[in-house]
């Protein structure tokens, strides 16, 4: 059906097989269908390299169904601009595979594994394929540490347990991304360890902006970078997550090492599976979302876990569409989920940062059992009298501002109970600090 011609040089982990080659016989704007000789069809979920020289790296395409007569439909991981039909394809055999280990430290990489910070190739030692299952119920392990964010509304009312996944949830403008750096700041500069960043469907100004800070305050070294933005393809913005969670779990796994994993954001995950999903013809679920989005959320998430080796500390921004909690996204995301901090609107308008709603955040491990039981009282106090009083009450800013403002949003006030709060001496301590 085709005629050979010269394999194409390929740098990283993907290897063309010289015998699987298809030719390109439909394309639609990012889906591209490609048919293989008889007997020769590659399994779904397989890269394919696109033989074209003119680019470099090669076009990776990701096989996604099979339609009959020996065509694939396939998703790319880039632009399809100047792919024409005709067009010769080798199959590699398996998964997209990215490079791991010490090599990695230090580097910005692309979905396929790709460096993007001209610092010159990556010779790393091994390559891992970015579709793994997760591990199995014997491998788990199970911490309930409290790990210190430095942030004291976080580290009252929501604490992060080590090894688990905490979710940051706001809409547009509350301060999501603002909250990851400094989380980023605050946890991997005292961590000490390794930590990697997913950037998945963001503003590229804030990928640039991350590195330029990581390289100044010298944990770059320490650090490993990867980005699919919201000018890459849905293709690249579903897959870059695995990417990085594969190079996370090596650390894991292979080092027996305890890892932050950051993510921002995981909505823009979901909804790349939404586009991705209606290129393919899916039929559309709940507010248009794919009908998938369970199985592709519990795929990610499921990985993202504490083992007998080592573990995975997560730290995930979620967008809240027109600040609807009960969407479908991140309604999926909330079952995954250690601990959630919610951002509340109204408060970053009044300039309570960070706006975190104390009464809507949760943490698993805030029980005496894990924390203590002082630890676990002072913050049932806070979130009792904020439930009662509102935040004028708590200390939060001039009284006589706070009264004023909260009249609207919490509509009672007893001006008498203003200073009941001066009671508590651990509050009034908790406070000071």
């Amino acid at each position: 059906m085709v005629e050979a011609a010269p394999l194409i040089e390929v740098h990283g982990g993907l290897r063309p097989i010289p015998d699987r080659m298809g030719r390109v016989v439909q394309i639609m704007g990012v889906v591209v269908d490609v048919q293989f000789p008889e007997g020769k069809v590659p399994e779904v979920l397989n890269a394919l390299i696109v033989a074209d020289p003119t680019r470099n790296p090669p076009l990776v395409l990701e096989v996604q169904q099979h339609l009959g007569d020996n065509i694939v439909r396939t998703v790319a991981m880039d632009f399809t601009d100047g792919l024409r039909r005709g067009t010769l394809v080798y199959d590699t055999g398996g998964p997209i595979k990215v490079p791991v280990g010490e090599k990695t430290l230090g580097r910005l990489f692309d979905v396929c594994g790709n460096p993007i910070d001209e610092l010159g190739p990556v010779e790393a030692d091994d390559y891992w394929a970015i579709h793994r299952p997760a591990p199995s119920f014997e491998e788990q392990g199970t911490v309930s540490e409290q790990l210190e964010t430095g942030i004291k509304v976080m580290d009252l009312l929501v604490p992060f347990p080590r090894g688990g996944k905490i979710g940051l949830f706001g809409g547009a403008g509350v301060g999501k991304t603002v909250l990851l750096m400094e989380l980023i700041h605050n946890v991997a500069k005292a961590h000490g360890g390794i930590s990697v960043f997913a950037g998945v469907g963001e503003r590229t100004r804030e990928g640039n902006d991350l590195w330029l800070e990581m390289k100044q305050s010298g944990v770059i070294n320490r650090t490993i970078l990867v980005f699919g933005q919201m000018n890459e393809p849905p293709g690249a913005r579903l897959r870059v997550g695995l990417t990085a969670l594969t190079m996370a779990e090596y650390w894991r796994d292979v080092k027996g090492m305890d890892i932050l994993l950051f993510i921002d954001n995981i909505f823009r995950f979901a909804q790349a599976g939404t586009e991705v999903s209606s290129l393919l013809g899916r039929m559309p679920s709940a507010v248009g979302y794919q009908p998938t989005l369970g199985t592709e959320m519990a795929q990610l998430q499921e990985r993202i876990t504490t083992t007998k080796r080592g573990s995975i500390t997560s730290v995930q921004a979620i967008y809240v569409p027109a600040d609807d909690i009960t969407d479908p996204a991140p309604a999926t995301t909330f079952a995954h989920l250690d601990g959630t901090i919610v951002l509340e609107r109204r408060l970053f308008e009044k300039a309570i940062y960070p706006a975190v709603d104390p009464l809507a955040s949760t943490s698993r491990i805030l029980d005496p059992r894990f924390v203590g039981e002082e630890h676990f009282r002072i913050a049932r106090e806070v979130q009792r009298i904020v439930s009662v009083e509102g935040f004028g009450s708590i200390g939060f800013g001039p009284v006589t501002l706070s009264v004023r403002l909260e009249r609207t949003w919490w509509g009672r006030w007893r001006i008498t109970s203003l200073d009941g709060w001066q009671d508590e001496p651990n509050i009034q301590q908790f406070l000071a600090e």
